[in-house]
């Protein structure tokens, strides 16, 4: 079978990972994880300005969230929808692999990332971007640009944050996913 997009760009380490970890990067298809996260928004005029352009969620408290992971080839798709409907807000990425390093579609922004596994976390470290698609941004812009992934009680447990050299922060968002479908209120 051909490995995953994680299994390919962490090699052996990805076996050592806590279960939740290897069980939903280890997926090949279709998948969908549903849990429970936590936004904070910057403040700033900037700040709301760019996570609005960025297309990122509003700020909310142990709101639902829901994933829809596609899983291929050339890569996978992550549908996230934040918060409940009529109210929900949907980001969308694409992934893939080139050079070694996670690549990330959101937006009209590409982002590259170097992974890591360490601790039976992964963590996400920028290490390029370009604005759509082709003009290369300095990686020093999104050195305030965080991710990690871990196990915690069983579940996978994510926290990412995003702040940029004179704006300020951003987005900060926690919490929690477990394979399986959404509430069945969620209208879908």
């Amino acid at each position: 079978m051909t490995p995953t997009l994680y299994q390919t760009l962490l090699g052996a380490a990805f076996f050592r990972l806590p279960d939740t970890l290897r069980s939903l990067h280890g997926a090949h298809g279709t998948s969908r994880h549903a849990g429970q996260v936590t936004v904070e928004r910057g403040t700033g005029l900037l700040s709301r300005l760019c996570a609005r352009l960025a297309g990122l969620p509003p700020a909310m408290v142990d709101a639902p969230l829901t994933v829809d992971f596609a899983s291929g080839p050339k890569g996978e798709i992550w549908a996230r929808v934040f918060g409940a409907p009529p109210a929900a807000s949907r980001m969308r990425s694409r992934l893939w692999h080139h050079d070694g390093q996670l690549r990330e579609w959101r937006g009209p922004l590409q982002l590259h990332f170097v992974l890591h596994a360490w601790e039976g976390r992964i963590f996400w470290n920028v290490a390029g971007a370009r604005l759509l698609g082709v003009l290369p941004l300095p990686a020093a812009l999104f050195r305030e640009v965080r991710c990690n992934e871990r196990e915690v009680d069983g579940r996978y447990a994510f926290e990412v944050e995003a702040a940029l050299p004179l704006i300020g922060p951003l987005v900060r968002y926690h919490g929690w996913l477990l394979p399986g479908p959404a509430d069945p209120g969620d209208g879908r």
